[in-house]
């Protein structure tokens, strides 16, 4: 069994939908960071960074924070979507998991804020974060000219990747531009586990260009 802390953005679904796809029971526990609630001493002691999403696995006693640390220690736990230990497909797994880490989830975080969240407040920022974003849409595009998933077959670096573009619209972005990026992220729209993972932990609908 595994504790899923969580709210109903990019990185928590990332994990809701990883455990949907390894078929892990979990339990959902809310933590609705729009009254505070990551601050609460008792979710702190899980998550130090007071981010979600966390998970508690009951199994092994491990706390985990940090989405993309989780999407490992779960792909390890369960040897499922993730490419064969030292396998190049690995290391490109590997590779676009801290792409979206380091790059594509922070600066459409960024873009989120200043261009759905807080439109007019900074012409610097939006157009700083606007033209990032776009830059990152078209640098995933190019890579899956050629491939259907990000690192060989399906794995982590997809379910990391694809819940930030599941915001398209709120940073502005024409995904029928990126023709390559659109057949894949309609593609995994697809997947029963991703839909119902996207639900975790309020219902929602997948947007659909």
């Amino acid at each position: 069994m595994i504790d899923l802390y969580t709210w109903s953005t990019p990185n928590g679904r990332k994990v809701s939908i990883a455990l949907e796809e390894m078929a892990l029971e979990y339990k959902v526990h809310p933590i609705d960071i729009g009254k505070d609630e990551q601050f609460e001493p008792s979710f702190l002691e899980i998550s130090p960074n007071n981010k979600i999403p966390a998970i508690v696995d009951r199994d092994s006693g491990i706390t985990m924070m940090e989405s993309g640390a989780i999407l490992l220690y779960l792909a390890n736990k369960t040897g499922k979507f993730i490419p064969p230990e030292g396998s190049e497909d690995y290391w490109r797994c590997i590779e676009w998991l801290m792409w979206q880490m380091g790059g594509f989830g922070p600066m459409l975080g960024q873009a989120n804020h200043f261009l759905h969240f807080n439109p007019g407040k900074s012409d610097y920022a939006e157009r700083r974060y606007g033209e990032e974003a776009e830059r990152l849409y078209d640098v995933l595009d190019q890579h899956l000219e050629d491939r259907d998933f990000v690192a060989g077959e399906y794995s982590i670096a997809d379910m990391a990747i694809w819940p930030w573009c599941s915001r398209w619209q709120w940073q502005r972005i024409d995904i029928d531009e990126f023709e390559n990026l659109k057949r894949w992220y309609l593609e995994i729209a697809k997947r029963p586990a991703v839909q119902r993972g996207y639900s975790v932990p309020a219902p929602f609908d997948i947007p659909l260009p």
